[in-house]
């Protein structure tokens, strides 16, 4: 058999996605901080495109020095312009919302116009014209994204972990809480004792400090950490003012310690850091402004709507449509400008969807925590992205995308649509019970045990399918290993130390 080149013609199937599709994506996403920076770029990039001005009742909607009228297009309109021209669909499972349309639970939902849109070049490529979500986040973890990864293994059940998310979000750069304890209790709907009870879960993780109200905190927190918060230790922090002024004689004498025994002191206070959160990336880079918006109404339900101060509306510049089209019997010409048109119309599209699918989404998600918006954090109920995309027919990698980097803000504060999950598992009660439940759980039962009757993970799936939880062994393991405890063997050469 000769062994050379040749050629071979087959046929085959695939799916791929279009350029416009994963343009689609990409906005669905993004944040209105992005989308306004997109919105910006494709003005520079679509002639036919410029920004309107919100208009009144008796102004016209946008005009220009040359008082040139301009016109806003809906869908149907610019549709009715390209003459049939074919396009891609927008191809994304997101269902039609009629506007301020109840949805029989008691929500409310305020789209926002839809004759707006934007174009990011010819036919819309999704390639360098809109850079990726990662691209816009910063190099290194933030305080906040470092303490939230803690959390939820030292929170003993959901609500606190909730709370103490929320206290770590209120962080400075320098990992200091500024604001007072009694009006994040307020804010959360809890009591005074449980926001103490979430901020010393944030003041237990890593690094040593975070979490304190003021420097003397600070540095006991640490001091305590490294075993050397004794009486004169605490003294000498009680009294840094002292410190400041150099009044030593002073000090020793609160101290009741000699001369080599202060030296030691003073040396580890130094040791000490003042601003232990500057060591990760600063918060303030990106700046949280909500994307919805939620309210109460008269009848006890609620309103949602999008920020539209986020959103800059676009028209159609209609007269330079008209002259272009007029006066260019160029075939190349008229080529480009029904291109730039269907991708202004698609773009009006897509943004339009995007819109739609965050309400709807956020729509149910205020349905399902209803409790946590009336009453507060402790009214929090596990809620994971599949319950979501069923309710609202979407796929669940939809809601994943929706709810990415997508804030809501309320009468408690601003939070991010993700704060409203956590995962659970089944039980007997057909209620399902929190994945963070059943690691507080699973922590207690390791606390308790003895040195010599260490449980395995199938003797703790057993256990806790004695309580009710459908647990398998390696679901156990997972568990246990998330939150930062040993094997069973680990476990008993560690009791078998401390018992020494």
């Amino acid at each position: 058999m000769a062994i050379g080149p040749r050629l071979d013609l087959r046929q085959s199937q695939s799916l791929v996605m279009t350029p416009q599709l994963q343009q689609a994506i990409k906005l669905l996403a993004a944040s209105n901080l992005e989308i306004e920076t997109f919105i910006s770029d494709a003005l520079e990039a679509n002639p036919l495109l410029e920004a309107g001005v919100v208009s009144s009742d008796n102004e016209s909607p946008s005009s220009d020095p040359d008082d040139i009228p301009r016109e806003e297009f809906t869908s149907d309109q610019l549709m009715a312009q390209t003459q049939g021209e074919s396009e891609a669909p927008l191809d994304i499972d997101a269902g039609a919302l009629d506007r301020d349309r109840d949805t029989g639970d008691g929500v409310a939902m305020s789209a926002t116009t839809n004759d707006w849109g934007a174009a990011g070049g010819s036919g819309g490529a999704a390639g360098d014209d809109f850079p990726g979500i990662e691209a816009t986040q910063a190099s290194e973890a933030s305080l906040g994204e470092h303490l939230d990864q803690q959390i939820g293994g030292i929170a003993v059940n959901d609500k606190e972990a909730f709370a103490a998310r929320h206290i770590a979000g209120l962080l400075d750069d320098a990992g200091y809480l500024a604001s007072d304890l009694r009006d994040v209790a307020y804010d959360l709907g809890v009591t005074l004792d449980e926001a103490e009870d979430a901020l010393e879960v944030v003041q237990m993780c890593d690094p040593t400090g975070v979490g304190a109200r003021s420097l003397a905190e600070c540095l006991a927190l640490q001091a305590r950490e490294a075993d050397r918060l004794d009486p004169c230790m605490r003294k000498l922090i009680d009294n840094l003012e002292l410190v400041a002024l150099g009044e030593v004689a002073r000090l020793k004498r609160l101290c009741q310690v000699d001369d080599e025994d202060f030296a030691d002191m003073l040396r580890e206070l130094r040791s000490f850091d003042p601003k232990p959160g500057l060591a990760f990336a600063p918060t303030t880079t990106d700046a949280i402004v909500p994307d919805v918006l939620l309210t109460q109404n008269d009848n006890d339900g609620w309103d949602i709507a999008l920020n539209e101060e986020t959103l800059p509306r676009l028209v159609v510049n209609r007269s330079y449509f008209v002259e272009v089209n007029d006066g260019s019997p160029d075939a190349e010409a008229q080529g480009w400008l029904k291109e730039k048109l269907a991708d202004a119309h698609w773009l009006i599209r897509a943004l339009d969807q995007r819109q739609k699918t965050i309400l709807k989404t956020a729509a149910e998600i205020v349905k399902q925590q209803d409790g946590f918006f009336r009453r507060g954090v402790s009214e929090l109920r596990p809620l994971t992205l599949r319950e979501v995309a069923e309710q609202i027919d979407m796929h669940e990698s939809t809601v994943s995308r929706v709810t990415s980097n997508k804030y809501l803000h309320c009468d408690r504060g601003c939070f991010e649509l993700k704060y409203f999950f956590s995962s659970g598992v089944a039980s007997s009660d057909g209620e399902g019970a929190s994945s963070e439940a059943i690691k507080a759980r699973i922590k207690a039962l390791t606390d308790a045990e003895e040195p010599k009757k260490v449980l395995s993970d199938q003797k703790l799936a057993d256990l806790l399918r004695d309580e009710g939880f459908d647990l398998a062994r390696r679901t156990v393991a997972k568990y246990r290993e998330a939150i930062g405890i040993g094997s069973s063997a680990q476990r008993r050469r560690q009791k078998k130390l401390s018992a020494l």
